[in-house]
């Protein structure tokens, strides 16, 4: 079953009666909601768990990653010698007054930040944030196309977006004006210092009640083959989580991601706290 909205609340009403097998949904955090409510049963398959790193399934088989997009910096093409750029220097001074960023309350961002609340503690954490704000160059709002826009009309220097955005921008699939926008931003895969690149997910799980439990089994596992990975990838330019699986050119172009260990879970789990203090610096006013 996929669902847009509701998804854990219309199974949670169906309860026993769902005729639901497999529960898919993008975002770490709704995975870890169909968990915590109940509704996913664990499942151990020795494809599922050679196919998806270990980062990025439960280790109790309730949930596995099928995809995953990466937490990317856009940049205008005339800046050199970004190589080696981390999350972490994002609030560096020397870009003050040149960064352009969606709503620091918007999902993609406070999964971000709860990743650097996880790797730095709240007080690092706090810091961060605040001198991330104090290098805006507008209020942060819009979406990550909308980064890519701007730093196009010279707004800002740098920003951050997703890696499907720019698969999208540079297809052409959003229009000749968006891809100008992808073709006109250089783009580089950021990490944090002594980590790897910020990372979310679409997934799935077997659903607690799954009338035919094996079938559900065998289709995930069909959707970490190598066929199902490519689909993905050319489709929806998502980056595979099975290693090795081809990645669509314009991703492969970016260079190799290298995804960031830290544990999908407590970054889910954090979410709460970085969402307080985006609130507490008044990142969003």
């Amino acid at each position: 079953m996929f669902v847009d909205k509701g998804l854990a609340e219309r199974v949670a009403a169906e309860g026993a009666r769902s005729a639901a097998d497999v529960l898919m949904t993008v975002d770490i955090g709704n995975l870890i909601e169909l968990v915590d409510r109940d509704l996913a049963q664990p499942v151990r398959s020795a494809v599922l768990e050679a196919a998806v790193p270990a980062p990025l399934r439960d280790a109790e088989g309730r949930w596995f990653s099928l995809s995953t997009r990466a937490r990317l910096v856009y940049a205008d093409p005339d800046l050199r010698d970004l190589a080696g750029l981390t999350y972490e220097d994002l609030a560096d001074p020397k870009w003050k007054g040149k960064v352009c960023l969606r709503a620091g309350q918007h999902p993609y961002n406070t999964a971000l930040i709860a990743a650097h609340l996880v790797r730095h503690g709240e007080e690092r954490t706090e810091a961060w944030l605040r001198g991330l704000k104090a290098n805006l160059a507008r209020k942060a709002g819009g979406g990550d196309r909308d980064v890519a826009r701007d730093i196009v009309a010279d707004l800002c220097d740098l920003g951050l977006g997703n890696s499907y955005y720019i698969g999208l921008m540079r297809s052409g699939r959003g229009g000749p004006e968006q891809k100008t926008w992808g073709d006109g931003v250089q783009v580089v895969l950021p990490t944090f210092r002594g980590g790897g690149t910020h990372v979310n997910v679409s997934g799935a799980v077997v659903a607690r009640s799954a009338p035919n439990r094996d079938n559900a089994v065998r289709l995930l596992e069909y959707l970490v083959s190598d066929e199902a990975q490519g689909l993905y990838a050319r489709a929806d330019y998502e980056y595979p989580v099975k290693p090795g699986a081809p990645l669509d050119p314009l991703l492969a172009d970016l260079g190799v991601l290298s995804v960031d260990p830290t544990p999908l879970v407590e970054i889910a789990r954090s979410r709460k706290a970085a969402s307080l203090l985006v609130d507490k610096v008044g990142f969003d006013r």
